[in-house]
């Protein structure tokens, strides 16, 4: 038995390292065959987007490899202890926070419950209400019966209250916040303390929480242990997990989605020091957040810009990879493109200070942390790069621009053995972590209808268009109507419509039977995985909706 794990043990780390060495193999070849084709300008073009599309693909795979090589060689996160975690010798005070604009009652009510339910004794709840009672066009007679039912609900439960002129939506919320416990009143401030226990400590430390997550009642323990035993440690995150994942298609693809970054991208970034937050189930240091001036509010994903902000003043981040609570995913295409737009937007709008940074102050963090930083904001570009790959095939049978091709038995010759062993690899690892290839491969074909948002987060953030805040519906799910699928729907007609070409060229010029053969399985693939579309506009596994 000791045998087995050892051999099993060091395939986790052979193969990663092979996937690596052939994705190199792969771009060098691939690299020297672009450079060597003759080609004519604009079929240089096409070939050029391709190379740089892969290029993207490679350098995160890479990436991946590389963390997948950290957590697996058994190195450790340099600021979380060894299990068992340390016994807490005292219960520093903390404030357990959500900020709340217009979410349904009966979701904060659960959440207010289990803030309650907490078994740490030297907890302070606050429910921010941040939604906006002024706005043109609301019943103000049902906003007003809103605001008093969140009054009544925060009174039942024992849950302080904080209200605000609102501006900066969940940044800026958090950040007055901070303000009023340390004691600078503002115009606006409204607070009710409605717990039993009046008496009031400075938090040392402040655990966020989106309005639908459900912490777990030992969720505090052991994470204030660790922030004990780091005194630089800025904040813990903690992964998400979805309680509607089994009867709703867009939650469960959505939580196996984020599986793939919660499990060994995570533990990775954290073994280097480099992880970053993610807005909910964290806690955070206290005079960590002051020291960078709270959160920031330039950005609509303002955990991650926050993240850096401690990084580049010498804090530290981890992740403890246990399931600590649970809540909503989105629930249909149309919440899910919303959270994902947002998150797009803000993470690959945070690249321009990721790369002023470092050019400006390289020495701030080390190379693997820019690295991370860097593989993080550009993750959301994938929406262009897999367009890219979409249109090249279709290209190549309707055009006969030859971007696939220079030379076809060297391009297959490098390419199968890449893709056949870092799929494995991706599969097989995720395997070990009781994720089946059909999990994954659902959670993939959901991002991968989703390049559409991803483009136009992508245009938008170049263009330095922060956008406003949404929060995730979290109130069922609908179908959309398919004209808001238009982008897919036309991709997925146009391969088809390739792929008949490429059997009428097949059949009549017979030449080159190669690089139409597989130009045309490229557009079945394609049109295969972009039909899945149609089955997550069904969300909810009755169909009935």
């Amino acid at each position: 038995m000791q045998k087995k794990i050892s051999i099993k043990s060091m395939l986790f780390i052979i193969l990663p390292f092979v996937a690596i060495i052939l994705a190199i193999s792969y771009l060098m070849v691939r690299t020297f065959l672009f450079i060597i084709a003759d080609y004519l300008w604009y079929e240089k073009t096409v070939a050029l987007f391709l190379l740089l599309a892969e290029i993207f693909i490679l350098m995160h795979g890479i990436g991946y490899f590389l963390e997948i090589v950290h957590v697996t060689s058994g190195k450790k996160s340099p600021v979380v202890p060894e299990s068992p975690l340390p016994p807490l010798t005292s219960f520093p005070p903390i404030a357990i926070i959500v900020s709340s604009f217009k979410e349904p009652l009966d979701v904060i009510e659960d959440t207010l419950i289990s803030f309650y339910n907490l078994t740490y004794p030297n907890k302070y709840i606050y429910f921010l209400d941040d939604t906006r009672y002024d706005l043109p066009g609301d019943d103000q007679l049902k906003m007003q019966d809103y605001r008093e039912e969140i009054h009544k609900l925060c009174r039942r439960i024992g849950v302080n209250l904080f209200r605000r002129k609102w501006r900066g939506a969940k940044a800026g919320m958090i950040n007055d916040f901070l303000d009023f416990l340390e004691g600078n009143q503002k115009e606006g401030f409204e607070f009710q303390n409605f717990a039993e226990d009046k008496h009031h400590e400075k938090e040392k430390y402040i655990i966020v929480f989106d309005a639908d997550q459900n912490p777990f009642p030992n969720f505090a323990e052991p994470l204030v242990a660790i922030m004990e035993h780091t005194p630089r440690l800025a904040f813990i995150q903690t992964p998400q997990y979805y309680s509607n994942f089994e009867t709703n298609r867009i939650a469960r693809a959505s939580g196996l989605q984020q599986a793939v970054f919660y499990e060994y991208i995570c533990e990775g970034k954290s073994t280097q020091d480099a992880m970053f937050c993610c807005g909910t189930n964290v806690i955070f240091r206290r005079e960590a957040l002051m020291d960078v001036g709270g959160f920031d509010e330039t950005s609509v994903t303002e955990d991650f810009a926050t993240s850096l902000k401690f990084h580049l003043n010498g804090w530290r981040s981890a992740y403890l990879n246990r399931v600590m609570a649970f809540g909503m995913g989105p629930e249909d295409l149309g919440g899910y493109f919303k959270q994902q737009f947002r998150w797009a937007l803000g993470t690959i709008g945070l690249l321009r200070q990721v790369i002023s940074h470092f050019v400006r102050h390289p020495a701030k963090l080390t190379p693997v942390k820019w690295w991370e930083y860097f593989l993080s904001s550009t993750h959301y570009f994938i929406g262009p790069v897999f367009l890219i790959l979409v249109l090249c095939p279709i290209l190549y049978l309707f055009t006969n621009v030859p971007s696939y091709f220079a030379r076809p038995e060297v391009y297959i010759l490098f390419f199968l053995p890449y893709i056949a062993i870092t799929l494995s690899t991706f599969f097989w690892t995720l395997k070990e972590r009781n994720y089946t290839v059909k999990d994954i491969f659902t959670g993939q074909l959901l991002m991968a209808v989703t390049f559409p948002v991803y483009i136009k987060a992508s245009i938008l953030a170049l263009l330095g268009i922060k956008g406003s805040f949404v929060i995730t519906p979290k109130t069922g799910s609908v179908a959309l109507p398919l004209k808001d699928l238009w982008a897919q729907l036309f991709i997925i007609t146009v391969s088809f419509a390739a792929i008949v070409w490429g059997l009428n060229r097949l059949y009549y010029e017979h030449n080159p039977i190669g690089a139409l053969i597989v130009n045309m399985l490229w557009c079945l693939y394609h049109f295969m995985i972009l039909s899945s579309v149609l089955y997550f506009n069904i969300p909810d596994e009755n169909g009935e909706k």
